[in-house]
């Protein structure tokens, strides 16, 4: 996981959003202007998708809990919670770009003069809404729990919202974000953490 601790902004960008979003530029005519729909696109698209999704999980999960380890004595965040909070989400996405998603396609080639199956994906809808809400809620956390994290441990001392609001955004909008959030991630990373037991060990003037 130290990769995600090391890459650089615009290694990483390439990677989550200019690469995937080339391919969708490419795969936009062929559907445009194809006569019949190819259930492929389809299956290329979500897989596309699913490796996008668990590149960025895995950053913010990797950057979430290594920043806990340096977190001030002071500042206590729940690190279980913010384990689960990321889990849900990413088990709610698969389930839709894999279950759901063909489910659709299937319903799309079968003709059914009792609507039955529509009325079938039509109820899956209304139970996937509260699940989506809570996913939605889920990923600000994450978001809010990343951002007073990394400011928490670049300042060493509490933090209120007002201090880590502009990290919380550059956080929820990724692909400008990324481009002020990792390099700050990297420096992190690459000093020696602070020691709490020892501040006098983290001075580095060492001049008499």
């Amino acid at each position: 996981m130290n990769f995600f601790l090391r890459i650089k902004h615009w290694q990483f960008f390439l990677i989550t959003f200019a690469l995937p979003l080339a391919l969708e530029a490419c795969f936009i005519p062929s559907v445009i202007f194809s006569q019949t729909f190819n259930p492929d696109i389809i299956v290329v698209f979500s897989i596309m998708m699913l490796i996008v999704l668990f590149m960025q999980m895995g950053w913010s999960y990797t950057i979430g809990t290594n920043l806990h380890k340096r977190l001030p004595p002071s500042v206590p965040m729940p690190l279980k919670r913010f384990k689960w909070f990321l889990f849900i989400p990413l088990v709610y996405i698969g389930l839709i770009l894999l279950v759901f998603m063909p489910l659709v396609l299937k319903t799309m080639d079968i003709e059914s003069p009792d609507n039955s199956i529509p009325v079938v994906i039509s109820v899956a809808l209304l139970l996937i809404i509260p699940v989506h809400l809570f996913s939605i809620f889920c990923l600000l956390y994450t978001l809010y729990y990343n951002a007073k994290s990394l400011k928490a441990v670049e300042t060493q001392r509490p933090v209120t919202f007002s201090d880590f609001a502009g990290e919380f955004f550059l956080l929820w909008f990724f692909p400008v974000g990324i481009w002020i959030i990792q390099p700050r991630i990297n420096k992190i990373f690459s000093e020696e953490p602070y020691d709490h037991n020892f501040p006098f060990m983290n001075d580095t003037d060492y001049t008499s």
